[in-house]
């Protein structure tokens, strides 16, 4: 039986203690090391949201059970992820307005997708006390938004904007060992944007000339915002931009990101056939060869038909199967040497945005979700240790 350390990282396998996160190499696999020095596999759960709670149908819930935020993070939230054997409090922006249905044309008409709730503040992480991530939204480029703002790299206000970003986040959390890590922007348009809209130097641009410029573009963008993040934070690690997978990567973006990033973070959604996970694997593994970056699945999940999403049809037909598909769509990839962790896509079901969850829209688990989903995860340190003795 694995002896967990106070951050929910594997005991038995042991690194030297530094106070904080960090990745290793070890015997050809990579790891995340948590700050007692404990071999660490981030199980995280994205858009933690109160909001999901306050809509008429379920705000009599919210005031019942909970009735103010921090008893809400401690005898929910927290409860909820480590019975389901989670460890890390995830991307905490929940999605709220747009039609979800052409949020994944990503080629197709602009999406109109720009609103998300606010991100939870270090306040509610010291209430949490658990493993944590963090964003800074560098560029106004996500593939779902509509209206993108594609920023010049290059020009003096990007530099003091990057420097205001990580003095008003970074300087908050850089001495608390619960942080793992700062993601950038949530799937950036590095391809083109179905706005039309570019990097002002790359606009006209084609083949091998995008490509040269773009790896110099994507250069300073990197350059620019890690060198601010660790001025104000030297401890923690940089997780990179959470990659569109599905929509695929330049590799002049990856090979500029290389000196300046610890972790390889890419969002990859698989349909429920064996197929499509292991063309993500396939994927996943490309392009940690040429990052030679570990990697975490930043934001993936699955959805079904319920009671009041319907219309949220895909391959799978109930909870159960979702619980069939997570085990499958993780389980091809966990084996991995470079994986270390994933993070579900998300928490409590919504309405009229995001549309699927974890529990359904009165705060119950779906249980013959979560049921799998918590078999697989506290398996998870045991299968490393077997793998790393072997």
């Amino acid at each position: 039986m694995t002896e967990f350390s106070a951050y929910g990282g594997d005991a038995g396998r042991r690194f030297p203690a530094t106070g904080f996160f960090r990745v290793e190499q070890s015997a050809g696999r990579w790891f995340l090391v948590d700050p007692d020095g404990a071999a660490f596999v981030s199980i995280g759960m994205n858009h933690v949201d109160e909001s999901n709670l306050k809509f008429p149908h379920n705000a009599a819930i919210w005031r019942d059970r909970y009735g103010d935020r921090d008893t809400w993070i401690r005898r929910g939230v927290v409860h909820d992820l480590r019975s389901w054997g989670f460890n890390t409090v995830g991307w905490t922006q929940e999605y709220i307005s747009g039609g979800w249905g052409t949020a994944l044309d990503w080629f197709g008409d602009p999406i109109d997708l720009g609103h998300s709730t606010a991100p939870w503040g270090a306040a509610d992480f010291r209430t949490a006390n658990m493993p944590y991530v963090l964003q800074l939204r560098v560029q106004e480029i996500e593939d779902w938004n509509g209206y993108p703002s594609f920023k010049d790299v290059y020009s003096d206000d990007f530099d003091v904007y990057c420097d205001y970003l990580a003095r008003s986040i970074c300087f908050d959390h850089a001495d608390d060992p619960n942080l793992i890590g700062y993601f950038l922007v949530d799937i950036p348009a590095w391809l083109p944007h179905a706005a039309g809209d570019d990097f002002p130097q790359l606009k006209g641009l084609h083949g091998d000339a995008r490509n040269q410029k773009l790896y110099d573009v994507a250069s300073r963008y990197y350059e620019t915002i890690t060198r601010h993040i660790r001025r104000y934070d030297p401890n923690h690690l940089v997780l990179g931009d959470r990659y569109n997978g599905n929509k695929g990567i330049p590799e002049a973006v990856l090979r500029a990101m290389q000196p300046h990033v610890d972790v390889f973070s890419v969002q990859y959604f698989t349909e429920p056939t064996e197929a499509s996970r292991q063309g993500m694997r396939e994927d996943l593994a490309r392009w940690h060869e040429i990052t030679g970056k570990p990697v975490i699945n930043a934001d993936l999940g699955n959805w079904a038909p319920t009671e009041l999403n319907p219309h949220r049809v895909s391959g799978l037909e109930n909870q159960a199967e979702r619980g069939e598909d997570y085990v499958a769509a993780i389980g091809a990839i966990v084996d991995e040497p470079w994986l270390v962790g994933w993070h579900w896509c998300g928490y409590v079901e919504n309405v009229g945005g995001r549309g699927w969850g974890v529990k359904d829209p009165w705060d119950e688990p779906y249980d013959d979700l979560v049921s799998r989903m918590r078999d697989f995860n506290v398996a998870v340190h045991e299968r490393g240790r077997e793998q790393a003795d072997g």
